[in-house]
């Protein structure tokens, strides 16, 4: 009930907002402001992307202010910012649209999306315009493209002596931090470990303190948060590849003259482009630089991991909502 109701209350916040504000005027020359929520840091390879690509495209006629590391809304709340009318843009997750509309957990659920070439074609895929649709309508939020984050590997503070990955059931009893959302919790319980919610901006104290056992992020975010300074091990589970959709305020995208909506859609596509080529480069070379570090990383048994984690979605709340045949769909899109 409380899904529907937040999904409700959202449709009605996004009405009145696109009713009750007047499009702004750029006849008198003043740029409009397009701001960013991010809970990323600014060396985040996504808020590069946005800073150095997205910007300079749409500068023409928008001022870019981004806030980095949940300064301007806290991580989870970007959304309901949009919806209001408080904010123009965010970096958002599948797993943060699924608290408004829980069959986006599809995107977010272990070992569905192959690579980030998958991706790129499913959300361009017709599969996808029922979802955007919705969020469009419903909460007042345009999806623009969509970014790759990474792939997703368990992060642990202990040795592997104390703690050797190899299936699920390894797992078992380690409080592993994830993002507070239902999807996000019901991936880390399917991993085999005990979920606990968590902001991102106090992951590091909470390993350091062992308030946490671990953590599960894509390579870069470990060396971009420094995580390897407060933790032993990678399992490279591969459990989720991982990605953010550039979120646009559908109220600000109507006062843009069919041009500028033109250039904003190939801005957030080059961004998302720029970030791909990049992340994917990070990942591709950032291993030895953790192990110099003195963290050890290895792969466990995959298929015990993949067969598991798919396990305990199926027949579970968390793919009811899933519209039939999306699956199936997104598998054909595969390699």
């Amino acid at each position: 009930m409380f899904k529907l109701t937040r999904r409700a209350t959202l449709a009605s916040l996004a009405a009145l907002s696109m009713v009750a504000t007047a499009a702004p005027s750029l006849a008198d020359g003043h740029k409009m402001t397009f701001t960013l929520a991010t809970s990323g840091s600014e060396t985040d390879q996504r808020s590069v992307a946005m800073a150095e690509v997205f910007a300079p495209m749409v500068a023409g006629f928008a001022e870019y202010q981004p806030g980095y590391n949940g300064t301007l809304f806290a991580q989870g709340t970007e959304l309901e910012a949009i919806s209001r009318g408080n904010l123009t843009m965010s970096i958002a997750s599948a797993q943060e649209l699924a608290q408004f509309f829980p069959e986006f957990s599809i995107f977010a659920t272990g070992y569905v999306h192959q690579d980030a070439a998958h991706q790129v074609r499913v959300f361009n895929d017709p599969l996808m315009d029922p979802f955007k649709k919705t969020v469009e309508e419903e909460l007042g939020v345009k999806l623009l493209s969509v970014m790759y984050l990474g792939r997703r590997h368990v992060n642990l503070r202990q040795t592997r002596d104390e703690v050797n990955v190899q299936t699920p059931a390894d797992l078992a009893g380690i409080n592993l931090r994830m993002p507070g959302t239902d999807a996000w919790q019901f991936l880390g319980a399917a991993l085999g470990a005990a979920p606990t919610p968590m902001a991102f901006s106090e992951v590091y104290t909470a390993l350091s303190t062992g308030a946490v056992d671990g953590q599960d992020n894509p390579l870069p975010t470990v060396v971009d948060q420094k995580f390897y300074e407060v933790t032993k091990q990678i399992a490279m589970t591969a459990h989720l590849v991982d990605l953010n959709y550039i979120a646009f305020s559908a109220e600000t995208w109507n006062t843009l003259d069919p041009e500028q909506q033109m250039t904003v859609q190939r801005a957030a596509d080059a961004a998302a482009a720029y970030g791909r080529l990049k992340q994917l480069d990070k990942e591709n070379n950032l291993a030895d630089f953790i192990r110099s570090q003195g963290v050890e990383i290895y792969t466990p048994d995959l298929a015990a991991f993949r067969e598991h984690v798919q396990a305990q979605y199926v027949g579970s709340e968390a793919a009811a909502s899933w519209p039939d045949g999306v699956l199936e769909r997104i598998n054909a899109l595969g390699n």
